[in-house]
This record gives structure tokens, C-alpha cells and sequence, in this order.
């Protein structure tokens, strides 16, 4: 494959040629690290998809960068580990087979937990390769041998360990605390599973009766909750109320006595400046009934119904409960008012529902030493965080975090290692499932049903995928791994864990550099959402466009932590690249018939152009060396595409078309050494970006054997910058454009040849050795240079470069009569038009009436109409002179 003999098609047939290459990479080991054994490793993890997944363009985002940094770092001859694997995707997968079941008319409780396992497991294997499969579309050049699934039995047996370490130093414990509860999961979430949002709601007023007779006027919008209050606080100095601290209400229908409290948390400001306390519901308030030992009563059953705590509101479900309550309480004469009241909401990222903050036992880490060691890693530097600004929103979460609440109640996912004993109700937490309780040796143990929190194990990935806590040869060479990079979503939820978990079981961070991509939105920077219908689905765009037109535009449209604007156009403007360079490179493979270039060009026999395109190419060889080594891929690959579209292809293939075709052997073998050079580099350079198109070129080129994903990554030539050359070639490029300008405005027919006069200045040598050079590339029938201090021709087209020059005779262009004619007629028009357009936007009827949009967009007719005769008026007045 690498040297190709066959002819090389007219058009890259990615939907053949993408599979095709990717199974010979595969095939070969080349995704191996092991193909540089004695390498310094380079090493990634991927951020395991879930394995209900279906490819998304977060998927694709991570896997180009990703896979940028891997083959970047393989072709610079380091051992590149990329460490595939799936997430089990705890509630995610559940709610996959429950609503499978749910279709076959049955449930979960109804087949049992085993049963349901196994089902689940079953799943697995029918589904979860398709995310891995549509991972590999993409290019992502993983050692697949080293695949992993959070839980297989190595990462099980690490999540364990975790688990029991955590125990035996008391870092993990369990008891009643106020966590987010999803009713419709049936489930424990953290917060960062909470998605906050500002939702339209009601603000209840009403009175709490005092037991003394009066009442302290309380506003709530959750009115369901006062069935839960054990205070009501005031502020200290809040002169209305100060007086009532320490006096007593009566909870409305139930009569509970609570206290009167004072506390300076209370915003006098808000609502009537009096507020409910309900410690078992809200995490403010629970953090004020800690401080005056309130007791904490939960009012609320898993399924969001009322418990025997809510008294004749027992069974009701919770909002039916508000609704009842509100109503009581108006006949009891209790109630205010109710008025509009935006408010924050939490709702299930994953269900949608709304959680409800309720006391239930569950497991927890003491999280805050662990926190300490990951603070203190990204304060000394150990670890850097791409871009910096997330460094300071790290430590401000991290500063301030909260204990870990670790157990979820679900069947799916590694369950917790602990069994309760029914004779002495103590725990026995074990490495392996014991017989006996460890406490009192009875055998009447029941293991905890619930599971372990997704992140749990996900916070171990790093270490845990490569042999931990067994010291394997993975784990000795691999670990510390390099790049972490994912997006700035997950900071909380997983980049944060790893490093917390890291530094704890290992002593070291798990990588050196969080790398944060930002999020990908429509072409107007919305989110993609199918209800809003601008989802463009990456699986979709490979179908039209082809994988590495996808990877390109994700690559050159991102910046670290940015996010980025996804649209058609630029996906068709990626593909057109592509099809250019696929053009360039055939026309060069074309001309290679019986010749074999040089490694190298020859220094001394280079021509003008030859010693610009290899600066230029040195130039950028070193530009994204130093783009790369900051993580500026966007920009790199930027530059990459202009020189080979902009500079390589408009301006050095065109020029050596007359050495390939009208010159000397000499010349001919000259050009081809320094286009296949120049090629080769690019094809190099361009590899991470757009892996299958540049290795399918690279087969077609003599480039000495080998794949082009194991080839070295180049190293400036310094030999080739001269900035002399690319000084004097861009007089003739800007003079070359400049003619071709005039061609254009003059509305001169391509074919036509013209006459150019030149005034060449300090440049003479320069414009009189390439005068054929640029005769062809502007279509000049001839070049006359005019004697030092001639005058200037009358009636020519002027054409400025630095201290050069060019006359175009204006006769050579048009029909000096007609084209006045043309003008002169086309100035009338736009007079006429400006005309009829300042009648309109003087008539005070029109301006008044008429939407302001139609108004603006008269006035900006305006403005072109009189640009456009300012352009006439000045061309005419260029043939009068």
C-alpha cells in the first residue's frame, strides 16, 4: 500500500478508501505503542463514552483533538498510548432496559434483581459496540487491544480496593444528610447532576399563627414544605421582628409547636423578611437547623408523595399536596396572596424531573482531604489546566466542596461492598465477599443494595485501565499519563475526581495537562437540540463529507475552552480543501513518471520561486511547532491550509508548470524535487488533522517507504529561510495581483493579452529576470520596462508594489468610447435610484408608518447607491485624465 503502482484516481473515494485505511493501520499495530518500544511514552485516556452512547459531536470534538495529540506525538517518535474504553453509565443504561422491559410489560421489581442484571448485561453486548464503532470512524487511532469497560473485572477489582482504602482510613461513611432526590429515577444525584434553570413559579404569602396570638407574615414557594418547618427565623437586627425570637408558632394544620429563631442568614429584603424553616428540604435551610439543633423531619416518600409526617396530606402526591394544602389554609384564613415569582429550579440532568432535596442515608466521602492534595497540585504546577482561567473556577469548587455522596439506588453498576449483619447491626466492609460478619461472626449478612455513583469508578480511570492496583508492566510504563483532554462540562463532574483519586491512591497526578474543549453549537452559536431542529449529526456529515472533512473543521474552529460555531458551509469548505490538495498532489504524482526527487532540493540550484516556497514552508514548519507546543491547534492548522491553498498551490504549482513543461531537463527535475518536498512535508504537517486523505497521497509519492502515520514529524530546515526571496517574491505577487485586479475591474476576457509598462524602480534586475514568469502568470503579451526617470504613460491603469510600478494602457483593457457610454449611462441610473430612495426617507409619512426595519433597510440602500457612484464617478474621471 504505501508506495502505490497503480494510477491515482481523479477523486479521493473516501466512503471506499476511509475503512480501507483505517483496517491496514489496525492490521499492521501501528496504533500500538509498541511500535516505538523504547520510546518515551506518551499517553492518553479516553474519556470512556457511555455505553449506551450514540455518536455525538462532543464524540467527535474529543476524539480529533485527541487523536491530533496521538499521531502528533507518534510521528515525533514517542510511544503513544491512546486507552480506549466505554463507561457502564449507571442511570443512563438502566433507564435503557427498564423502558425495554416497560415495553415488554414488566419491570425490573417485577423479574428481580438477578434477572435484571442479567438483561442488562445482555443489552450490553447486543448495543454497546456501536459507540466504539463509530468511534473508530472518526480516525481515533487507539491501541484497541487495551480496550476497557468500567466494569470488567480488572476496574471492578480496582473500584473495590478504592472502596475499602477509603473505609479503613474512615473517609467513607454512612448516615442520614439532605441529598438530591430524584423521584422519577428513583434515585440519589449529586449536585453536579443537577441542572439548574430560572423557571416562572408562584410566591406563596401567608401567616404563621404565633402561639401568644398574632402572626409573623412568611412568604414560600414551596407551600408543601411547611408541613416540614421546625422554625421560623428572623433576622437579629431586623427591628420588625426582633422582639418574637424565642417566642413559638403553631405549624398551620398540623399544630406542631416550633420556634422563633434568629439568624443573620435571613434576607431581610426578600419576601416579608420572616422565613420557614424546613431542614429536612432545603440545603440552606438544613445548614441553619445544624446551627441551632432544629430537629429534621422529612415529609416526603421516595416516590414524591406525602408520608405520615404531612398528617391528612399523608399519600397525596406533592404537588396535588401544595394545591390542597394552599386550600385549606385560605378557608382557615391563613393566606395572603400569591403573586408571579421567577425562581431557580433544579431538575434531573438525566430524568428532568424535578429533585427534591430530602434526608435519606446514604454513602459518603469525607472528600476534603483529598480535595487539599488536588488544590495543592494545580497551585504548585504540577498539573496545568488548558486554558488558565479554569483554574480559578477549580479552585473555587474545590475550596468549597462538599462531602461526596457515593450511593446510587440502582441495580446497575458496581455495588457497594458492605453487608449489614442482622444480629449485630454492625457493617462489614471487605476486599472479598465474606461468610461472616467480621464483627460477630454470624452468617446472617445481607449485602447493601445499592451501587456505587458512575464517577466513582470513572475517577479512577487513569490507573485503573492500565492494571491498578496490581503494579503491572502497563501500570510501571504508562502511568502518570500525559493529556487529559475533555470538555469544560465535566471539570467538576470527572476532571476533578481523577485528580482527587489519583493523587490519593497513586502519590501522583494522573496527568500533567487538562486540556478543556468547549462545546459545539449551531452556525448562530444555539445549542443543538432536536427539538430546535439544528442538530447536525456527525455520523450524517462523514456519510456526505467524509471523516477528515468532519475532524478539519471541528480542529480549525476551536479554541481551548471556547465554544465553537458548527455550520454546513464550513464542513463544505473543509471538503473543498481537501479536494484541492487531493488535485495538487495529482498533479505532482503526474508529473513523477521516470524521475525519482531528490530527498532534498539542492540549495544552490534554486530559482526565486523554489527558494520562496521552501522559506515559506520553513516559516510554517516552525509557526506550528510553536502553535502546537500551546495547545493553538486551531491556528496551526489554519496556516497549514493557507499555505498549501494560498501560496503552494495558487502561486508555486502554477509557476512550475513552465520547468515541467517548457523547460530544460535540469529545470524539470529542479521543480519536481521541490514539489514533492514541499508535498511531503505538508503531508506530514496536515497528518493529525486529516489522517486518511494525506495517508492515501502519501502512497502515491515516492517517499521512501513506510506509512505516513509512522513517518517523523519535520523539523524546520533553517537552511531554507530567506527572507530576501520571500521580499522580492512578494513584489511580484502584489504586482501580479494588482494586474489581474485591473483585469478584473476592466471586465478584460481572460484570454485576452494586454501590455503592462513598468517602472521597476530599485527592481529592475528582479522584474527584468522573471519577466516571462510574470507575463504568463497575469497574461501580459509583453513587459517594457521604462528608462530610469521616464514619465508616466497617460491614460493607464496604475499598479503599485513597493518601489515598482505597472502601467496597464487603458486601451489595451477597453473600448475607451464605450465604456464611457457604460458608465455614463450607469451613473444616470444610480443618480436616479438615489434620487427616488432620499424622496422616500424625507417623506415623513413613510419614515413614521413604516417598520423600522423596512426604514433601516432604505437608508442602507442608501449608502451602497452612493458608494457605487462615488466608484463610477471615479472611473470615468480615470478616462477623462
Amino acid at each position: 500500500m504505501t508506495t502505490t503502482t497503480t494510477d491515482m484516481p481523479k477523486t479521493f473515494d473516501y466512503t471506499a478508501e476511509e475503512p480501507r485505511l483505517y483496517h491496514w493501520w489496525e492490521a499492521h499495530g501501528w496504533f500500538k505503542p509498541e511500535v516505538h518500544p523504547d520510546a518515551e511514552p506518551f499517553v492518553i485516556s479516553i474519556p470512556p463514552p457511555n455505553v449506551t452512547g450514540a455518536l455525538h459531536n462532543g464524540h467527535a470534538m474529543f476524539v480529533s483533538l485527541e487523536d491530533l495529540m496521538i499521531r502528533y506525538e507518534r510521528m515525533r517518535g514517542r510511544a503513544a498510548l491512546w486507552v480506549p474504553g466505554t463507561d457502564h453509565a449507571g442511570i443512563a443504561t438502566q433507564l435503557q432496559v427498564e423502558n425495554m422491559l416497560l415495553r415488554e410489560g414488566t419491570s425490573r421489581q417485577a423479574i428481580g434483581r438477578e434477572a435484571f442484571l442479567e438483561r442488562t448485561w445482555e443489552w450490553k453486548r447486543t448495543y454497546g459496540g456501536r459507540i466504539v464503532e463509530q468511534l473508530r470512524r472518526l480516525g481515533a487511532s487507539c491501541d484497541w487491544d487495551r480496550e476497557r469497560f468500567t466494569l470488567d473485572e480488572g476496574l471492578s477489582r480496582a473500584v473495590r480496593e478504592a472502596f475499602v482504602t477509603l473505609w479503613e482510613q474512615g473517609l467513607i461513611y454512612r448516615g442520614p444528610r439532605l441529598i438530591n432526590w430524584s423521584p422519577g429515577l428513583q434515585t440519589a444525584v449529586s449536585d453536579l447532576e443537577v441542572e439548574r434553570s430560572e423557571e416562572q413559579g408562584q410566591l406563596y404569602y401567608f401567616n404563621y399563627p404565633l402561639e401568644n396570638g398574632g402572626a409573623i407574615p412568611v412568604a414560600t414557594t414551596r407551600p408543601e414544605t411547611i408541613l416540614g418547618d421546625t422554625a421560623v427565623a428572623v433576622h437579629p437586627e431586623d427591628e420588625r421582628y426582633q422582639h418574637l425570637i424565642g417566642q413559638f408558632c403553631r405549624v398551620p394544620m398540623l399544630d406542631r409547636r416550633i420556634p422563633v429563631i434568629g439568624d443573620a442568614y435571613v434576607d431581610r429584603a426578600f419576601g416579608t423578611g420572616a422565613l420557614k424553616i424546613t431542614p429536612g428540604h432545603d440545603p440552606n435551610d438544613y445548614e441553619i437547623g445544624q446551627r441551632h439543633n432544629l430537629p429534621v423531619i422529612n415529609i416526603m416518600n421516595q416516590d414524591a408523595t406525602l408520608n405520615a409526617e404531612a398528617g391528612p396530606y399523608a399519600g397525596m402526591e406533592r404537588f396535588a399536596a401544595r394545591k390542597a394544602l394552599w386550600a385549606d389554609m385560605e378557608k382557615a384564613g391563613m393566606t395572603i396572596r400569591t403573586e408571579p415569582h421567577t425562581h431557580v429550579v433544579p431538575r434531573s440532568q438525566r430524568g428532568g424531573e424535578i429533585v427534591e432535596p430530602l434526608i435519606s442515608t446514604q454513602w459518603f466521602v469525607t472528600i476534603q482531604p483529598l480535595a487539599a492534595k488536588a488544590v495543592a497540585a494545580v497551585r504548585a504546577g504540577r498539573i496545568t489546566i488548558v486554558p488558565d482561567h479554569f483554574e480559578k473556577v477549580y479552585f473555587n469548587w474545590m475550596e468549597n466542596i462538599e462531602d461526596w455522596c457515593i450511593s446510587r439506588q440502582l441495580w446497575w453498576g458496581h455495588r457497594i461492598p458492605a453487608w449489614h449483619c442482622a444480629d449485630c447491626g454492625q457493617i462489614t466492609v471487605a476486599r472479598e465477599d465474606p461468610a461472616r460478619c467480621a464483627h460477630c461472626a454470624s452468617d446472617r449478612i445481607t449485602q447493601d443494595p445499592d451501587v456505587l455513583d458512575t464517577w466513582f469508578s470513572s475517577g479512577l480511570w487513569p490507573f485503573s485501565t492500565l492494571g491498578w492496583p496490581e503494579n503491572t508492566p502497563d501500570l510501571q510504563r504508562y502511568y502518570p499519563t500525559d493529556v487529559m483532554e475533555t470538555g469544560y462540562d465535566i471539570l467538576f463532574f470527572w476532571v476533578a475526581r481523577m485528580i482527587m483519586m489519583g493523587l490519593w491512591f497513586t502519590d501522583q497526578g494522573p496527568f500533567h495537562t487538562v486540556y478543556l474543549h468547549g462545546l459545539v453549537r449551531d452556525e448562530h452559536g444555539q445549542k443543538m437540540s432536536k427539538t430546535k431542529g439544528n442538530v447536525l449529526d456527525p455520523l450524517e456529515i462523514v456519510d456526505k463529507f467524509g471523516t477528515d472533512s468532519l475532524r478539519f473543521t471541528l480542529l480549525t474552529g476551536s479554541t481551548p475552552g471556547a465554544d465553537m460555531n458548527l455550520s454546513a458551509s464550513r464542513i463544505e469548505y473543509s471538503r473543498n480543501f481537501g479536494n484541492k490538495l487531493w488535485q495538487m498532489s495529482r498533479f505532482v504524482w503526474s508529473n513523477l513518471e521516470g524521475y525519482t526527487p531528490r530527498p532534498q532540493p539542492e540549495p544552490e540550484t534554486l530559482t526565486l520561486p523554489d527558494r520562496w516556497i521552501l522559506s515559506r514552508l520553513a516559516a510554517l514548519v516552525g509557526n506550528v511547532q510553536r502553535l502546537f507546543d500551546t495547545y493553538q491547534y486551531a491556528e496551526a492548522g489554519r496556516q497549514i491550509l493557507d499555505f498549501l491553498w494560498s501560496e503552494f498551490a495558487d502561486w508555486y504549482v502554477e509557476i512550475s508548470k513552465n520547468a515541467l513543461y517548457g523547460g530544460q531537463a535540469a529545470d524539470r527535475e529542479r521543480a519536481l524535487d521541490v514539489l514533492t518536498y514541499v508535498l511531503n512535508i505538508s503531508l506530514r504537517l496536515l497528518h493529525p488533522y486529516m489522517p486518511y486523505i494525506t495517508e492515501a497521497i502519501w502512497g502515491y509519492l515516492p517517499t521512501g517507504g513506510g506509512p505516513l502515520i509512522l513517518a517523523r514529524w519535520p523539523e524546520a530546515d533553517l537552511r531554507y529561510l530567506d527572507s530576501r526571496a520571500e521580499a522580492d517574491f512578494a513584489v511580484l505577487i502584489d504586482l501580479v495581483r494588482g494586474i489581474r485586479n485591473a483585469r478584473a475591474e476592466y471586465g478584460v476576457e481572460p484570454s485576452r493579452e494586454i501590455t503592462a509598462l513598468i517602472d521597476p524602480g530599485a527592481q529592475r534586475v528582479l522584474i527584468d529576470t522573471h519577466r516571462d514568469m510574470f507575463a504568463r502568470l497575469c497574461n501580459v503579451r509583453q513587459v517594457e520596462l521604462l528608462a530610469p526617470g521616464a514619465a508616466a504613460p497617460d491614460k493607464a491603469a496604475t499598479i503599485v508594489s513597493a518601489d515598482v510600478t505597472a502601467y496597464l494602457p487603458l486601451a489595451d483593457l477597453v473600448d475607451l468610447d464605450a465604456e464611457r457610454a457604460r458608465l455614463t449611462a450607469e451613473l444616470e441610473s444610480l443618480n436616479a435610484q438615489i434620487q427616488r430612495t432620499e424622496g422616500l426617507l424625507h417623506n415623513e409619512n413613510f419614515v413614521s408608518r413604516a417598520k423600522s426595519e423596512v426604514v433601516q433597510r432604505e437608508r442602507d440602500k442608501l449608502t451602497a447607491l452612493a458608494a457605487s457612484r462615488q466608484t463610477v464617478e471615479e472611473r470615468l474621471a480615470a478616462l477623462a485624465r
